[in-house]
């Protein structure tokens, strides 16, 4: 029998709480345990590493360690490679189990292997709590046949229908064998670089309040609001989701009336079951197109006015603004920049895909990926040549320009919707603005695309 004194470790990853945490709440029923966080290098030196996502990852961590402190425990800080980290503390406390969070990439499932090679002499078992990220973890809802689901309407059906656990409550108190902390990062210590002006403060402390906040505010009206651009009452907890400030499960179980968002919640678990499916599609077509993106000067031209809110195309350049401004974008607004770069400007989705990485709080692999991907009609909508005119898009869901004079402060003083269309003012207003004319016609983009597709 195994010594009930020996601790438990909590490797914590993308599931900063202690709210409804799986990996927590078994280790800690077991006796004392060790909270663990291991900064990697091979995440702080990659491409998915950016000040934003820093500063927001080095708030959670400290409200982390709050949190725990409070509970009688602390978080233990270490850099390394991850498995050896683990086996070292492991080692060092004596401890039976690693507990941890199941996650859907590559990255995550050769972790989980290195990890429990490097337990295994150490006699130290490995916990992988599949249900911590996810309200239905990859895999668990399948077709016939098949391991994942590639349409999400009948997953969306199977997904609604399946059990789930009652959240966990946190616990009351934790008690930890006495070693080395470490220190909590700051933000420059896991990303150096300015950061967006308008962040949002990161951690389970403020995703919570800002949950409870819209539960109250917007719940009820969400399904007729949530594309209001101007009026904003999306939940903007998708950065706390990405980081785990915020348990998936207990959001969907508190805001389960409110079906419209429940189904975007869906969709997050959609877009992890297929990249747990299919990882190579984070740099490949899920479905091919055979497309042939445009390169070359003019193309790297259109590119950085698109990422600077340049375009002269006042939606557009508003989304863009608000996402170098706050690190979020507003849901409706990245369905239109997207869809602006890869087929009006037809560049190609990885471009676009990358530039949000490098500034989006919730920034995420699969969801980044794939809703890039079904953007561009080479993911998983079956509708793959559908193409949206900007200008119809901003009349419906910011039919007062309010959204735009928000961000374009060079048009504050276009009143009403004439703002969405300031190249039809007349000459002597336009040229007070400092605002360029439309770098293309969306018409005839749009047109190029679908003969790019052989559907023109």
């Amino acid at each position: 029998m195994s010594d009930q004194t020996a601790p438990s470790i909590v490797l914590f990853t993308r599931d900063l709480r202690v709210h409804d945490n799986p990996a927590l709440h078994a280790a800690a029923g077991d006796g004392p345990v060790v909270p663990l966080f291991v900064l990697d290098p091979k995440i702080l030196d990659g491409s998915y590493n950016r000040p934003n996502r820093g500063r927001f990852l080095a708030e959670s961590l400290a409200d982390l360690a709050s949190s725990l402190e409070k509970r009688g425990a602390g978080l233990v800080i270490r850099r390394g490679e991850v498995a050896s980290e683990v086996a070292k503390v492991a080692k060092s406390v004596k401890a039976r189990a690693v507990h941890m969070a199941g996650d859907a990439s590559a990255f995550a499932h050769r972790r989980e292997d290195a990890l429990r090679e490097a337990l295994e002499p150490l006699d130290c078992d490995l916990h992988v709590h599949d249900d911590s990220l996810f309200v239905v973890p990859p895999g668990q809802v399948t077709a016939v046949g098949k391991n994942h689901m590639a349409v999400f309407t009948p997953y969306h059906r199977k997904w609604s229908k399946e059990p789930r656990r009652a959240p966990l409550a946190p616990p009351r108190k934790l008690s930890m064998p006495e070693l080395p902390m470490g220190k909590v990062p700051t933000s420059s210590s896991i990303s150096q670089g300015p950061t967006a002006p308008s962040l949002a403060r990161g951690g389970e402390s403020a995703g919570r309040k800002l949950f409870s906040d819209w539960l109250d505010r917007h719940a009820e009206d969400y399904e007729d609001g949530h594309d209001d651009l101007a009026g904003d009452r999306t939940s903007r907890i998708s950065p706390y989701l990405h980081f785990g400030c915020l348990s998936p499960l207990e959001v969907v179980t508190q805001a389960a009336p409110a079906e419209g968002f429940v189904r975007q919640v869906a969709w997050r678990d959609f877009h992890h079951q297929v990249l747990a499916a299919h990882p190579s599609s984070t740099r490949q077509d899920f479905r091919t197109r055979h497309d042939r993106w445009r390169t070359g000067a003019d193309a790297q031209r259109e590119f950085e006015k698109w990422k600077d809110g340049r375009t002269g195309w006042p939606l557009v350049d508003a989304a863009m603004r608000q996402l170098l401004d706050e690190g979020w974008m507003h849901n409706r607004a990245r369905l239109v920049v997207g869809h602006f770069l890869t087929k009006t400007l037809y560049l190609d989705w990885r471009w676009g895909a990358q530039h949000f990485i490098d500034h989006l709080l919730d920034g995420d692999t699969a969801n980044n990926t794939m809703n890039w991907q079904w953007v561009a009609g080479t993911g998983t909508d079956s509708r793959f040549n559908r193409v949206l005119d900007v200008t119809t898009q901003a009349l419906r869901y910011d039919s007062q320009g309010n959204y735009v004079r928000r961000y374009v402060p060079e048009l504050s003083e276009v009143g009403g919707p004439k703002v969405h269309t300031p190249w039809k003012l007349p000459a002597d207003v336009r040229k007070h603005l400092d605002y360029p004319e439309p770098m293309v016609d969306v018409r005839e983009g749009n047109d190029r695309f679908l003969a790019a597709r052989g559907k023109k």
